[in-house]
């Protein structure tokens, strides 16, 4: 029986990808196999060593601490692209109340007293005020052009916008699925001289930490609107502020509130809502039950932030060890000269590594014994030796 805890709500058709009659789901458990979570802050926790792996139902691993876990040889899984839609949705949002003053408009008429004779004139009075800006013809910059940012791209040329991205590290797949209307930008400080409005669609790491800063701000067009669905710290702060106060940046929304930034006149705070919806967060659910059911059933390794892809062929009648250990040499022969010892035939070996972490499924057509599970783990440089069989 496996153990799935919970550290956050996961949708419960998520959740019902794990058959009661080999898997049980808890926010409370002693031991459990794997950690599923969504925002929950897990770098203040101590994990036991019965996890096995860490599922985040979502893109985002920045509460996670991936590095630490890596070092016991546990893979942390994420959710790409399953809530993508979400996300540019509220993006395509963002830039209607930046550019048509929607949320101050709103919040005169909520000033506006009920009984008033004159409301009709006094709201055809004031409604100059709130002019805006149409998004036809207007450019907009994507920086960052993955399952998100491809998606915002094409959903404003749809909107008749100019579109030009930035991107140096764009995978083929999402190559393919961008709009060819997309204009390519060699760099950062080229796309911000261009943009009217300039979405943000990177993780935050340290190449990406204030990435726009008081130099960057220089280079942008006086009233760019800026939108961040992305991360927190990819902006900074106080160079935003001066930004703001010198009417560069028009106008601020962000799904990140901070407390420099609340009450600004030009800034819309939301309160991280770009994955609330429920679709993403079934879709992300789904997503993350079915590549943990794939690991500890098939030990299949897919959208793992510190591991290697590795498709695992199907459990036909034998032992599978999967095994996780320091990406140096030598390893898969001490490994093999132990089951040798043992006279364990290997019928199937599957090595992929990544940075400092390999790993290695061997198919064998006899049970494996406690004392050479003890034997393999014992190796200097090996951190978790795993049985899987066909569940029943």
């Amino acid at each position: 029986m496996f153990k799935i805890q919970t550290l956050n709500t996961i949708s419960s058709t998520g959740l019902n990808q794990f058959p009661h009659d080999k898997y049980e789901v808890s926010s409370s458990f002693d031991e459990p196999d794997v950690i599923l979570l969504r925002s929950y802050d897990l770098h203040q926790t101590t994990l036991p060593s019965s996890v096995k792996a860490v599922g985040r139902a979502g893109a985002g691993t920045n509460n996670i601490p991936v590095a630490a876990l890596t070092e016991r040889g546990i893979p942390v899984f994420n959710t790409p692209g399953a809530n993508a839609n979400a996300v540019r949705e509220l993006v395509i949002g963002g830039m209607l109340l930046a550019s048509r003053h929607i949320c101050q408009a709103w919040q005169y008429v909520n000033t506006l007293k009920q009984d008033s004779r004159n409301l009709h004139e006094e709201i055809e009075k004031n409604k100059k005020q709130f002019v805006g800006i149409e998004l036809m013809g207007k450019t907009l910059g994507v920086i960052g052009l993955g399952s998100v940012g491809v998606k915002v791209a094409n959903a404003a040329i749809h909107l008749g916008m100019q579109v030009i991205g930035y991107d140096p590290t764009i995978t083929v797949h999402r190559a393919w699925e961008l709009s060819s209307q997309v204009k390519q930008m060699h760099s950062i400080d080229d796309l911000l001289m261009e943009a009217d409005f300039v979405s943000f669609h990177v993780p935050l790491t340290e190449l990406t930490k204030n990435m726009i800063n008081h130099s960057r701000f220089q280079c942008m067009k006086t009233g760019v609107v800026l939108l961040n669905f992305a991360r927190d710290g990819i902006i900074e702060t106080q160079a935003l502020l001066d930004a703001l106060k010198e009417k560069k940046v028009s106008c601020y929304v962000t799904d990140f509130p901070s407390a420099e930034l609340m009450q600004h006149p030009a800034v819309i705070n939301l309160p991280h809502l770009g994955a609330s919806t429920r679709e993403a967060e079934e879709n992300c659910a789904m997503m993350i039950a079915n590549q943990i059911r794939q690991f500890l059933e098939l030990g299949t390794i897919t959208n793992s932030v510190n591991f290697p892809t590795v498709e695992a062929p199907a459990l036909t009648g034998v032992t599978r060890l999967a095994i996780v250990n320091a990406n140096i040499p030598n390893m898969v022969a001490q490994i093999s000269s132990v089951l040798a010892s043992a006279k364990l035939n290997i019928v199937g070996l599957l090595n992929q590594s990544r940075n400092d972490i390999a790993y290695t499924l061997i198919d064998i057509n006899n049970d494996v014994p406690i004392q050479v599970l003890k034997q393999l783990a014992a190796i200097q440089g090996v951190m978790q030796v795993r049985v899987l069989s066909v569940v029943t």
